[in-house]
């Protein structure tokens, strides 16, 4: 009988999958697994390898009398800063090997420390100029006509206070529906846009889907979004121009988060020739139309 791997869990907006008999872990999914970690949980994990490697390394060291000169018979103590300072190639002199064996287990620490000061010193540095997307969604959708037509509408918001770049916005309907054979299957349909590209992405957007007979919402009541259960993916990506890097956020919304019947507050204003005011803290608001 062949072994069964353990669940895995996977997060994915409001969903979240339990993965049965999937592939083992790797080795190599470690790297991937250090850089999803908070930065807390990352300086902790850190100071847990480096505090384990030196205690193993003092007891190596503990094993052999006299292997460190100036290290008194066994001192733990000693032995564990002595190799605190060999692993970082230090080596104050007060204590040095001076058996064959203090000499071995000392290289061979010279060369974890080495190595693990590289891998260390990558990590830091791929988590720092990771570029991050802070970008925002509205917390629901609405559902309203616009220029007469009925239109599904989400807000976007640029959080940075540079613009971004070749910002592109999907969106991308879920629902269940009925085969031929009487079986309920999730089916994914691509939502059109009224604009789904900006060369400049300063503040915050309105992108809508105009609900007309080429769109797989057409007809749709309030109650056939329930029965359905309708889900509705977004995502932009767009280039952050002072690294310059490519960033991507997504969002996803049930049926229980359009708001029919609603528009979104204004939240521009004019304030002089080529000014506008835009108010961040009215991002979500909706109104009844």
């Amino acid at each position: 009988m062949s072994k069964k791997n353990a669940p895995v869990f996977v997060r994915a907006g409001q969903y979240e999958f339990v993965k049965l008999n999937a592939a083992g872990w790797e080795w190599r999914d470690s790297y991937h697994w250090l850089l999803t970690l908070t930065w807390s949980h990352f300086a902790l994990f850190i100071f847990g390898v480096y505090l384990a490697v030196n205690l193993l390394f003092a007891s190596l060291y503990s094993l052999a009398d006299q292997a460190i000169a100036e290290i008194s018979r066994g001192s733990f103590f000693n032995a564990f800063f002595f190799s605190v300072e060999t692993l970082a190639t230090v080596g104050y002199g007060h204590m040095y090997p001076q058996t064959v064996y203090g000499h071995i287990v000392a290289t061979a620490e010279i060369i974890i420390g080495m190595f693990g000061m590289a891998v260390v010193t990558g990590l830091i540095f791929v988590r720092f100029s990771r570029p991050t997307a802070r970008l925002e969604f509205s917390r629901s959708l609405v559902l309203t006509p616009f220029d007469g037509v009925p239109t599904l509408m989400m807000r976007v918001a640029n959080l940075r206070h540079q613009a971004m770049a070749e910002a592109e916005f999907r969106m991308m309907l879920g629902r269940n529906e009925l085969t031929k054979e009487g079986e309920v299957m999730r089916r994914f349909y691509p939502l059109h846009l009224q604009f789904d590209r900006m060369i400049v992405f300063p503040v915050a957007l309105t992108i809508r889907h105009v609900i007309n007979e080429k769109s797989p919402l057409f007809g749709m009541t309030p109650e056939d979004f329930e029965k359905a259960d309708v889900r509705i993916y977004a995502s932009i990506v767009c280039i952050d121009t002072v690294i310059p890097a490519p960033v991507q956020s997504q969002q996803d919304y049930s049926w229980r988060e359009i708001r029919f019947g609603h528009r979104f507050a204004e939240i521009y204003n004019d304030l002089d020739y080529g000014r506008l005011s835009v108010d961040y803290g009215r991002l979500h608001d909706t109104e009844p139309v």
